[in-house]
């Protein structure tokens, strides 16, 4: 039995949120009240991503001098540039900006501002996309993203509209090679805060440590359960995670495997139900209805 990224890989499990507001943009608390609400429930670190904006005077909030050896930071910003099939701007985060990255130009259109902003070295993740309809057409052109947002909390809090399933595994099946992760996009105008994050293996608690691992895929997303390991023997999967309602793998289209039960601590499923897809993630579903996501695998990578 072969265990799988992050669960094989050197270094310790890091709680972290990778999107949220500040008064900086149209976020209610400051700054230094956001850093201190995570660092004081126990995250490890955090990105805030204030709306890069004219209206906002182009905000890349620098949050250098919050870290220690405990909790860390990066620096990124919730990038914008017109415009979409269904909305006049698209939205998505970028992760390990510089803070001299430019402002977008009255020319420069989603698609180019993603490329500069990896090219500047960033983690690029399609930003909650059922909350303005973003389009699997339109996702497609951002050829620069690393990752979409599975889950969204402040979207499906407020709008009903946190999961992002649809366009994940809709870019899966037309063959891009993207990771997922979720977020709280907290404002604290609700209770908006903590209900989504990721797990990362990251070999230290330290900005450029944890933006490699980002990039690598070395995570896992979580409104609440755990997921202790993805081991892969033959042509079964062994998932080991926190008690758990369900545990669900799912790959191309329709195509699934699955175990319910009670208080489900490790489940083994059967992949050759999903033999024609060539990708699978995993789904934990804790016995709160609450769920945590796997990466994506592709199956010639195994």
């Amino acid at each position: 039995m072969t265990s799988l990224a992050p669960f094989s890989t050197v270094g310790r499990f890091l709680r972290g949120n990778i999107h949220t507001h500040t008064t900086r943009s149209d976020g209610l608390l400051t700054t230094e009240q956001v850093i201190a609400t995570y660092r004081d429930a126990g995250y490890d670190f955090l990105a805030i991503t204030d709306h890069f904006l004219a209206d906002y005077e182009w905000p890349l909030v620098d949050t250098r001098a919050f870290r220690d050896d405990k909790f860390t930071t990066l620096l990124g910003a919730e990038l914008h540039a017109p415009r979409t099939e269904m909305s006049d701007i698209w939205h998505f985060v970028a992760v390990g900006l510089p803070l001299d990255f430019a402002p977008a130009t009255p020319d420069e259109d989603g698609p180019a501002l993603a490329r500069r902003a990896r090219a500047a070295g960033a983690f690029v993740g399609i930003a909650h996309p059922a909350w303005y309809s973003l389009s699997l057409a339109d996702a497609e052109t951002l050829d620069a993203a690393h990752s979409v947002e599975i889950y969204n909390h402040g979207c499906q809090l407020m709008h009903d509209k946190g999961d992002g399933a649809y366009l994940l595994d809709g870019m899966l099946d037309k063959g891009h090679r993207l990771t997922t992760y979720a977020c709280d996009d907290a404002h604290f105008r609700s209770p908006d805060f903590g209900g989504g994050w990721i797990e990362l293996k990251a070999s230290a608690n330290e900005p450029d440590a944890i933006l490699e691992a980002l990039k690598q895929g070395q995570f896992y997303s979580t409104q609440g359960p755990r997921i202790d390991d993805i081991a892969i023997s033959g042509d079964s999967l062994t998932v080991a995670c926190s008690p758990a309602k369900g545990v669900l793998v799912v790959g191309q289209g329709y195509l699934m495997s699955f175990q319910f039960g009670t208080g489900l601590t490790r489940a083994t499923l059967p992949l050759e139900p999903l033999a024609k897809s060539p990708w699978f993630r995993v789904i934990v579903m804790g016995e709160d209805g609450k769920r945590a996501w796997s990466n994506p695998v592709w199956k010639d990578t195994l």
